[in-house]
């Protein structure tokens, strides 16, 4: 806490709210912990920088936004007591919530399980749904908003403060920075924030509580919003393995970066977190409030502040109680003279339990009052000195000779040399250095001057001091090295390790199209895979950016497997086909596309087909009436007769529509048969 945290202390904001202590400071307030002396209830006073008290249309948001919260009534909402304006103070009387943030919790216990994860955000879930069917949304859902009671309770704060400050005149980077970690993309585009920019945030918060960081790093707050513009939220079991399936699909469709795609409301959210805790069985749990929180450490300082006072209250004003008044005798003053020599008075003392005369010593013993004294032997004392003083000298050279061969040991002994091996070839080296006590490893290194399979030397070099029982890896040439094989959408990263274990620079190449490669992976490298190139060459890894851009071919009048063939052998995907009757095609066969023929597609697109439905009419002349009747229900068509008799012996002398025209399905043929 600053200087400007603690001028405050012992204020009365509108002679009714008390400042007591600094809880927390933010990027354009303090809270702190105060007293409403009207009701006699602790609450929590948000102090707003003084910057913003000139600001009237902040000042009228702000009245605004706390009037339509403090219409809301959820457990897991904070409540709003006041508000009000005294000076330069802008401020919001609050519950006082005593425990701790979530951003606290997560700092002294890192990731939650599933189950304690669910206790955090459904509370936060449902507060929010309150929120949001009354029209409001929050814009600022992080875990410094999120506050848990040492009673368990989960409550979200500061409903309306960043909607607050963003319609003020006043310009501030702290604005911005507070909140843009856990702004949804349309928030960091254009602005806006609906209900589903809430869900957005807490679906980050949900990873944050399951894995213990967010899901993007940067330098600032900003760049780290930015990334959220192109780049999808990863499925946090990517991040800490046993994270269950069920929470991975919550936090992808909460961060969807199109808002479309996300829950519709905080309310929806929270049922399917409940669903997905009723099917993975999930336990009840009661979220413990963090230990060392601001707001504990607040409570303290106003507990010591007050014992204070009352000690020093106590020694300057009287104590009221029913004993008797105690006397104070004032002393008087000490005068301070030369110093004097100090004077002893010596006499006689006389001793009544003591004999005045001395006894013989034949009497003392059977005096009742005498006492014998034994005196000790002093040669026995010698004696026991001397033995004690050998052991001593013996347990310290012994001491000393541990001590020595110790460092010895440490300093020298258990080290040893690594052998010269220069000029032999690989077993003859091998041999050397285990006759010194040492085990081998064969390591290659690249060399531009050395055969294959020649012994560049040891790593330790030779002379060099390891310890015994340690290991020597023998170097042996493997020759200039050649750019290593590239498989098909190999990975940036492992194409970059790959160079440099082989002595490469990897240079970034830029893109090239490839039909293979997906978009990002590796299209090549230059000079290509097996090209043998000195230690330290460059090498250009070019990335993909996809298959070159393809026209589509003019498919009319084939049929759908020799179109598929050929849209797949320019890497055009058919998505679907569509059906409709063309007198001009024959059924089955296709009429045209969408996109059209001669149209510019990326490779990896997909085109619709449209086929043709038209019937040729086949030849019925001759046959029987029955014959072509059951021919005629075979193609899908309807058949009306006319002949003399009604016999399907009948044979057919005309029909229409004629021989080799095509008609629609479910169409009607005329046959003429006779007789």
């Amino acid at each position: 806490m600053g200087a400007g945290d603690q001028r405050l202390i012992g204020e009365l904001l509108e002679r009714r709210y008390r400042v007591d202590a600094p809880i927390a400071r933010g990027g354009m307030s303090t809270v702190y912990r105060g007293m409403d002396l009207r009701l006699d209830r602790p609450v929590a006073i948000k102090v707003m920088d003084p910057q913003f008290a000139q600001d009237p249309q902040f000042l009228s948001r702000f009245e605004f936004e706390a009037r339509a919260v403090a219409r809301l009534s959820h457990p897991g909402l904070v409540a709003v007591h006041d508000q009000g304006v005294d000076g330069e103070h802008v401020f919001l009387v609050m519950e006082l919530v005593a425990g701790g943030t979530l951003r606290e919790l997560l700092r002294e216990r890192g990731p939650m399980p599933p189950h304690a994860s669910t206790a955090v955000v459904r509370p936060v879930l449902d507060a929010l749904a309150v929120a949001h069917r009354a029209g409001l949304v929050h814009r600022d859902v992080k875990p410094e908003n999120i506050l848990i009671s040492d009673a368990g309770e989960v409550k979200i704060a500061d409903f309306g403060l960043v909607r607050a400050v963003a319609a003020s005149n006043v310009t501030s980077s702290s604005v911005i920075l507070g909140t843009a970690a856990y702004l949804s993309p349309e928030q960091v585009t254009s602005g806006y924030a609906d209900p589903r920019s809430d869900v957005y945030a807490t679906g980050l918060m949900l990873f944050e509580t399951l894995t213990g960081r967010t899901p993007f790093t940067g330098d600032t707050s900003l760049s780290i919003a930015y990334q959220r513009i192109n780049t999808d939220v990863p499925a946090p079991s990517s991040m800490i393995p046993g994270v269950p399936a069920e929470f991975d699909q919550i936090v992808l469709q909460a961060t969807a970066r199109n808002p479309e795609d996300r829950f519709a409301h905080a309310g929806e959210m929270s049922a399917a977190l409940q669903g997905a805790a009723r099917q993975l069985n999930l336990p009840d749990y009661r979220v413990p409030a963090p230990r060392r929180s601001a707001q504990h450490l607040s409570a303290a300082m106003q507990v010591a502040a007050a014992t204070t006072a009352t000690e020093v209250s106590g020694s300057a004003a009287p104590t009221v109680s029913t004993a008797a008044p105690t006397t104070v005798v004032a002393h008087p003053a000490v005068e301070h003279v030369t110093p004097q020599p100090t004077k002893a008075v010596t006499q006689l003392t006389h001793r009544e339990d003591w004999p005045h005369d001395p006894m013989d010593p034949a009497e003392r013993d059977d005096h009742p009052d005498s006492r014998r004294y034994e005196f000790p032997d002093f040669a026995a004392d010698r004696l026991r000195s001397r033995r004690s003083m050998v052991i001593w000298l013996t347990v310290i050279v012994l001491l000393a000779a541990l001590v020595g061969l110790g460092g010895w040991w440490l300093g020298s002994g258990r080290y040893t040399s690594v052998p010269s091996v220069e000029g032999m070839n690989r077993d003859a080296a091998t041999a050397t250095i285990e006759a010194a006590g040492l085990t081998t490893e064969i390591r290659g290194e690249y060399s531009d001057t050395v055969a294959v399979d020649t012994l560049l030397g040891t790593d330790p070099d030779t002379g060099a001091r390891v310890p015994r029982d340690g290991s020597v890896a023998l170097l042996v040439s493997l020759g200039k090295p050649t750019v290593p094989s590239l498989s098909v959408g190999a990975d940036v990263a492992a194409v970059e390790d790959a160079l440099r274990s082989r002595t490469f620079v990897p240079v970034d190449g830029g893109e090239a199209f490839s039909t293979n490669a997906p978009v990002g992976s590796v299209a090549a490298l230059d000079p290509g895979p097996g090209t043998v190139l000195p230690v330290g060459s460059e090498v250009k890894v070019l990335r993909s950016k996809g298959s070159p851009p393809v026209e589509v071919p003019d498919l009319q009048g084939k049929t759908v497997d020799q179109a598929r063939a050929e849209l797949d052998a320019l890497g055009i995907a058919v998505s679907d086909t569509r059906e409709v009757f063309d007198e001009d095609v024959d059924a089955g066969d296709v009429i045209g596309s969408d996109p059209a023929s001669g149209t510019t597609v990326g490779a990896g697109s997909s085109v619709t087909l449209t086929v043709s439905t038209a019937v040729k009419m086949p030849s019925f002349l001759g046959r029987t009436v029955g014959s072509a009747r059951d021919e005629l229900k075979r193609l899908g068509l309807d058949v009306e007769v006319r002949r003399v008799s009604k016999s399907d012996k009948s044979l057919v002398v005309a029909q229409n529509p004629g021989v080799g025209e095509r008609i629609e399905p479910g169409g009607t043929v005329t046959l003429t048969a006779l007789p």
